[in-house]
């Protein structure tokens, strides 16, 4: 395949999800790979339903989506949305999520063969971050094969691009949840290049179609936090860090 459309942590918030799908390299793009954590907020069933409407779409498994099925099957949890949001699905979406891949490899034109994972090709909950040190990424990385020179990850809501020992690591943002700055966060793959995008959006009217669109009795709260990005991205790593 030619262009690989990537966007991660959607977070179960509808209205940015349809603004990234509708830019044309989305639309255009051979596949949109989805790197976990697709529907753990406050439109969770609206989000998969979309997701699975696409016939372009690969679907990787992040760890909220593993604790929306763990939920279900009668797991205690501490995040009150993530115990909200398993209430409100289907059971074909519970096994949707409990099938899920995780990592998943493509081989995308002028790449090889690219690793899409949630937070590490070996653990979708291990957080590396842009200043995550070499022999870390070593350990991280020592049971990919040597043609796999590029990672996609998710997990950390923050996008970045770097080198490790010559492999390339891309994560895309996050669609739901951004840190450091409002918008839908994706990347384009294409003829060996990787491009981090950032979607405008209306921010309020994005805030009010979370807060019409849910019953979560804290939405407004939660869509004010996240959906405008006030945690920023120094709070996340500091917080990452710990």
């Amino acid at each position: 395949m030619d262009t690989v459309a990537v966007i991660a942590d959607v977070h179960g918030v509808l209205p940015v999800l349809e603004e990234v799908l509708a830019q044309p390299e989305v639309r255009h793009a051979d596949r949109v790979v989805v790197c976990g954590d697709h529907a753990s907020g406050p439109q969770p069933a609206q989000v998969l339903d979309l997701l699975t409407s696409l016939d372009n779409v690969v679907l990787v498994r992040g760890n909220a989506d593993r604790e929306l099925v763990d939920i279900r099957r009668g797991l205690p949890c501490p995040y009150e949305i993530s115990i909200w949001a398993a209430a409100q699905l289907t059971d074909d979406h519970v096994r949707l999520l409990d099938g899920l891949p995780h990592p998943v490899t493509l081989d995308v034109t002028g790449f090889g063969p690219v690793v899409f994972c949630h937070g590490t090709p070996r653990d979708d909950e291990e957080i590396v971050l842009v200043d995550t040190p070499l022999a870390t990424w070593a350990s991280v990385f020592a049971d990919l094969p040597d043609a796999v020179r590029t990672v996609v990850c998710g997990h950390t809501h923050m996008p970045f691009v770097r080198l490790v020992d010559r492999r390339t690591v891309v994560n895309p943002g996050s669609i739901g949840m951004p840190y450091g700055g409002a918008g839908g966060h994706w990347a384009l793959l294409r003829a060996g290049e990787v491009s981090l995008r950032r979607v405008d959006i209306d921010v309020d009217a994005a805030v009010a179609s979370v807060v019409a669109g849910s019953t979560y009795p804290d939405r407004q709260e939660w869509a004010d936090y996240y959906v405008r990005s006030q945690g920023s991205d120094a709070e996340a790593l500091a917080a990452f860090t710990k």
